[in-house]
């Protein structure tokens, strides 16, 4: 049973203004697995106070001095992967093996990226006359989800270090421990007191008051559509930057060529990754009218393999991460076949052999048209949808066609068709054939959000852009 009753604040672990808590339920067992201390506006003034003290000093020095910094940290960090990759087993059910290659491993990989980013990042540039440049914006809100904790910690928190910013996490409460490990962390790897500061707790205690704070100076949010929205109306009075990753309804156009079947299971396995909870996941699958069949078959069989189970075992996927959000799964399963799309796979209630813990069957609804709900609505949990399309036309159109904009897949064995087709998707985030690279700028278009966050692109939103005129007279 894990016990966090204290804050992180000035560089040392502090008791919170008022002695209120939260228990965590393991969502594999359903049992309580940990006691939170709950952050209030009192605490969030004292770590915003500690951040603004702190900015003079960190703000004024060398890069070479913050790469010594980050990479401290990304000692510290690999030393403790494993305590990490724990934590996130027990707060969100991620399968161990997931948890320790991808959950822990991509907060590693954008550690490195922001490292080699910033030994080579243009801070100040001549252009003519004049002296461009970029200076830390200063006091951060970092608010993070629950879905890929230490990601999306980790493209927050470096950025901004890199940049000179101080800053002030306040984690998921549905993912509390990641976040007391990471300042774990940072306290071990020598962080200066008041650069980092931690505090925990729920939207409304802690998410509010930091968002709507006066001596915050920008917020970065990664969540639903519907707390983006509060958060920009909290923050438009102090006229703080915001930027926001938020929801996403991502089509996967399947092209028509010979890895048709091939890129159909792809697919499947990964929209089921990390229990389809992911803003990014390929949700909408878009498959020609005429391959439909062929396309039924092989996410049938593709799903089969998926396995479901213990997240300390060997187990494909694990729960999805709360009641709440199984039984919103549940009830959007429901109107998938109401609204009358084919079931392939999967359906309502749990896999069989597992009547605890929030385990949902990976489910596949085809002959889905673009107007029912589980085409629109983003449903977060393991439910592809397939889609059919007429011709190339037809499947940008549908693709296209929804209020999101954050990612964006093509598969086909045609690499300049491929290309072409993801020239035309109106998302921020597109991948060909399962492309990844830790320097592509991630967000959104739409209500999927502003800014951007992976390497460079990352650290503008952490930077003023100043412009001193008559700098070089001479030029």
């Amino acid at each position: 049973m894990r016990e966090y009753l204290k804050f992180y604040v000035g560089g040392r672990w502090v008791d919170p203004a008022e002695p209120t808590t939260m228990t965590v339920v393991n969502p594999a067992t359903e049992q309580v697995c940990g006691t939170v201390a709950v952050g209030s506006a009192a605490d969030v003034d004292r770590a915003v106070s500690s951040a603004r003290g702190a900015f003079a000093g960190w703000s004024a020095t060398s890069v070479a001095d913050r790469v010594a910094v980050l990479e401290s940290i990304l000692a510290v960090y690999q030393q403790r992967a494993g305590d990490l990759a724990a934590a996130l087993t027990e707060e969100i059910g991620a399968p161990t093996a997931l948890a320790t290659s991808n959950q822990v491993g991509l907060g590693a990989g954008h550690l490195t990226t922001a490292i080699a980013v910033l030994k080579e990042f243009a801070f100040e540039e001549g252009r003519g006359a004049t002296l461009v440049v970029r200076e830390p914006i200063g006091v951060c809100g970092l608010i993070t989800p629950w879905n890929w904790p230490m990601n999306q910690i980790a493209v927050k928190v470096f950025p901004a270090l890199a940049t000179g910013c101080t800053m002030v996490l306040k984690p998921s409460e549905k993912s509390p421990f990641t976040g007391q490990v990471f300042a774990e962390i940072l306290d071990a790897a020598g962080v200066p007191a008041g650069v980092f500061n931690l505090v925990q707790g729920d939207g409304p205690a802690v998410g509010v008051p930091l968002s709507s704070h006066p001596d915050v100076d920008m917020v970065s949010f990664t969540g639903s559509t519907r707390a983006g929205v509060e958060i920009a109306r909290n923050a438009a009075p102090s006229v703080k930057r915001v930027t926001q990753e938020l929801g996403g309804k991502s089509p996967n156009i399947v092209l028509d060529d010979t890895a048709f079947a091939e890129n159909v299971a792809r697919g499947v396995v990964s929209m089921m990754g990390n229990s389809g909870q992911t803003c990014s996941a390929p949700s909408r699958m878009l498959v020609p009218h005429t391959r439909m069949d062929e396309a039924i078959a092989v996410a049938r069989e593709a799903t089969a393999t998926v396995t479901v189970g213990d997240p300390t075992g060997d187990a494909a996927i694990g729960p999805v991460v709360s009641g709440g959000q199984f039984d919103r799964i549940q009830a959007l399963i429901q109107k998938g076949i109401d609204e009358g799309a084919t079931l392939v796979a999967g359906g309502t209630g749990r896999p069989d052999g597992l009547a605890t813990g929030y385990y949902v069957r990976p489910t596949v609804f085809a002959h889905v048209t673009n107007d029912m709900t589980i085409a629109r609505e983003e449903i977060f949990g393991p439910v592809l949808t397939i889609l059919g399309y007429a011709d190339v036309d037809d499947a940008v159109a549908i693709a296209n066609d929804t209020e999101y904009g954050l990612a964006g897949y093509v598969a086909g064995a045609d690499l300049d068709a491929a290309r072409a087709v993801a020239r035309r998707l109106r998302a921020g985030y597109i991948s060909i054939n399962d492309g990844f690279d830790f320097a592509c700028p991630f967000g959104g278009y739409k209500k999927s959000g502003n800014g951007r966050e992976w390497g460079e692109f990352g650290f503008h939103d952490y930077l003023e852009i100043k412009g001193i005129l008559g700098y070089d007279p001479a030029s």
